[in-house]
Order: C-alpha cells, then structure tokens, then sequence
C-alpha cells in the first residue's frame, strides 16, 4: 500500500496543477558584506482542491553572490503549518496522496514539496513537507493536520 501511494503521489506530480505561494514576509538571520543577506522567508498557499485550508512554509534562503544571482543551493531547512480557514470542501475523488505545493530550493535537483494525506479514519488531512535531496541518508521533512470540521453555521 505504501508503494502505492508513492506512485499515486508521483503521478499527481505530473496531472496536477501546483499551487503558486505568495510571500509573507522575510526575515534577515546573517548579514552579508557583498550579495543579498540571509534570511528565513514565509509563505503562503491554498490547497487548490481542497478550499479552506491554507498553508504557510518556512525556508531558509542563501545570501551572498550566488544567492543575489540565484546559484545558491537553500538549505533543507523548513517548517509547515496548515490550518482550517474557510469552510473545508472536499473533493468526491479526494486522491489518498497528492502534491499541493512544489517548489525549487537550488539550480539543480533539489526541491520542497508538500504533499497532501487523507486520513479517513480520522476525518483529517495531513500536509507532509519533503526535501528532495536527501540529508545524511533521510529527507528533511515537516508535518502539519488539519483536522475537516464545520466551519461557521455549516
């Protein structure tokens, strides 16, 4: 079943249409004497099928010359968060895995990718956010639930 879902989770890579996330806001962590500095950036996206949840990511961005000309490979260091904001809409084909969010953290392969998880035992969705590159033999990864309650007087 596993395999399976990872195949379903590839698949949806290529049939889906990614979300495009909108910056918060970024904060400087190291101060560079030549290029852009450091920094932590956030941002926001909505699960295009799933309405009423948004979810923000956290990624650390590399500064100096590489960064400012866009060379620099980011770290694999992130965070996730997801919650409930509108009334939840599901799909009546909701996929058992499926890629909501992708985006690239070097020039070359390497990416953080959220992926969206039904859990039907539990009525909730689970947001899992990958690194594509693999750090000391496992991906870094964050996780975020949201819980498919009512929302307002629905």
């Amino acid at each position: 079943m596993r395999s399976f879902s990872i195949v379903l989770a590839a698949a949806s890579l290529l049939t889906a249409p990614l979300t495009r996330a909108d910056t918060v806001g970024c904060v400087t962590t190291a101060w560079k004497l030549v290029g852009a500095n450091h920094k932590i950036c956030v941002e926001a996206f909505h699960d295009a099928k799933v309405p009423g949840v948004t979810c923000h990511v956290s990624q650390a961005r590399t500064g100096g010359v590489a960064g400012s000309l866009g060379l620099a490979q980011d770290p694999s260091q992130f965070s996730l968060a997801c919650r409930q904001t509108g009334p939840i809409s599901l799909p009546a084909k909701l996929p058992e895995s499926e890629t909501v969010f992708s985006e690239d953290t070097s020039v070359l392969f390497k990416e953080t990718r959220v992926l969206r998880l039904w859990d039907k035992a539990n009525n909730t969705l689970v947001y899992l956010a990958v690194s594509r590159k693999l750090i000391d033999g496992a991906p870094a990864n964050s996780l975020s639930t949201v819980p498919v309650m009512p929302w307002g007087s629905r």
